[in-house]
């Protein structure tokens, strides 16, 4: 593995004075993992495209400066976590600012992307380290690593208790408009209402559903064991893509997609007929609440949704079966959060399960149509974006394939324990190979 020098490390504070004082968070931002999404974007230098302001590729100065201009507007990641009085989580709007970090590598731009799963190593090279996620911590870690071919990586760490993925794509957004130039007033200001998610009064409170998915599992998870996996990123085609969605009728791209690597998962693990297997997800709840939350809504809007099934189940039924089975971790509507905001007002969130999932388990995260793939910071989008690291085994992204000549294109990045993803690969490599065939 190539090595990375550290050539600067500086704090970026708003370019503007900013709001003071505590922004009070939801009991969905409490429940969410406490810690920090590292996330990397690989670009390739673009001669076809002047630099933003006559300057060089993915310039320092521009790259910060624009920074500080974005955090004018999304000022609660230059703050830090804090407490308020009675031990409750809080963002402190601090305008303390954000690490940036400058580096350079002996890596080469496709030497890196043949390499590159995520893992710690990849995540301790191009993301900057981060604190112990408590308070009193910073919000935003950022660093640029030029490479020697003159490509560039931007490693992120941001703190999942202030946001999800889609806040994070609106902020990226809003960072990477203003690095090329668009007026910082065009972007669509963030909104830090979190009271929207905010729990029914207690005459009013309707926990209607289990929840399960917020409660530990029957037997505890080795956290040590969880963190021992492979990881692996495997390209699906648009035309692959096409034949699974129509093996799948009525399901979407993610469903039919977390169908197959469920199927494929669970063969791989050789499970027993009998033995329960079920796929967790998170789902977007912003426009499934009514009235529906604001889409610049800024904060964590997902809940954390599952369907149990056993592995024989899975296995022995076609595809469609599975992205059937899957309907139920992503049709709940916004009654089902709101039971969930309700329930978490009951329990202490700090015993909430964070640490992993059993090996029969799998839990699949949708980036597929965020803007994050999409990242022009003046210099082109990035030819790779994806997760630096992988919380555990067992854990899913689909999202959109990076870089020229790939729409339609889907990335699955996919953790599992070592000793099965040798035949997870074969498994799916056959499965994917017969749908084109047929």
């Amino acid at each position: 593995m190539a090595t990375v020098k550290v050539l600067t490390s500086e704090v970026v504070v708003p370019a503007e004075e900013t709001p003071a004082g505590s922004i009070w968070l939801s009991n969905l931002d409490l429940a969410a993992r406490r810690g920090y999404t590292p996330t990397v974007y690989f670009f390739r230098p673009n001669g076809e495209r002047e630099p933003p302001a006559g300057s060089s590729f993915f310039a320092a100065d521009v790259v910060k400066a624009s920074l500080a201009r974005a955090l004018v507007a999304f000022y609660p990641l230059a703050g830090r976590l804090g407490v308020d009085a009675a031990g409750r989580v809080q963002v402190d709007c601090t305008g303390n600012g954000a690490t940036f970090v400058t580096a350079r590598s002996s890596y080469a731009l496709d030497d890196l992307m043949r390499e590159f799963v995520p893992c710690r190593e990849m995540r301790d090279l191009l993301v900057p380290p981060t604190p112990a996620p408590n308070p009193p911590c910073a919000l935003l870690f950022v660093q640029v690593t030029y490479l020697r071919c003159g490509g560039v990586v931007l490693g992120l760490a941001m703190h999942h208790s202030v946001c999800d993925a889609r806040g994070a794509a609106h902020f990226l957004e809003t960072w990477a408009g203003i690095a090329r130039g668009d007026a910082a007033d065009a972007a669509v200001p963030p909104l830090f209402n979190y009271a929207l998610l905010a729990a029914r009064p207690s005459r009013s409170r309707a926990v209607a559903y289990d929840h399960p998915e917020y409660k530990p599992e029957p037997e505890p998870v080795d956290a040590v064991a969880a963190s021992d996996y492979a990881s692996a990123i495997i390209t699906v085609t648009k035309a692959q893509v096409g034949a699974l969605k129509a093996r799948c009728p009525g399901a979407s791209t993610f469903r039919s997609v977390v169908a197959l690597v469920w199927q494929c998962v669970c063969r791989a693990q050789a499970l027993p007929p009998e033995a329960e297997t079920r796929l967790y997800s998170m789902i977007d709840m912003r426009a499934r609440l009514d009235p529906p939350l604001p889409p610049e809504y800024f904060g964590n809007a997902v809940v954390r949704t599952s369907v149990a099934a056993s592995a024989g189940e899975v296995t022995s039924n076609p595809v469609g079966h599975a992205a059937r089975r899957a309907l139920a971790v992503t049709s709940q509507g916004g009654d089902y959060a709101r039971s969930l905001v309700d329930y978490l007002e009951g329990v202490d969130v700090t015993n909430l399960p964070r640490s992993g999932i059993s090996r029969a388990h799998l839990r699949a995260i949708s980036w597929v149509g965020m803007s994050l793939y999409k990242a022009d910071f003046g210099w082109g989008p990035p030819a790779f974006m994806g997760p630096a690291l992988m919380y555990y085994s067992g854990f899913v992204y689909v999202m959109n394939a990076a870089g020229m000549g790939k729409d339609g294109d889907l990335a699955v990045v996919l953790s599992l324990e070592p000793e099965s993803m040798p035949e997870f690969r074969n498994v799916f490599a056959k499965e994917i190979a017969h749908l084109e065939l047929s």
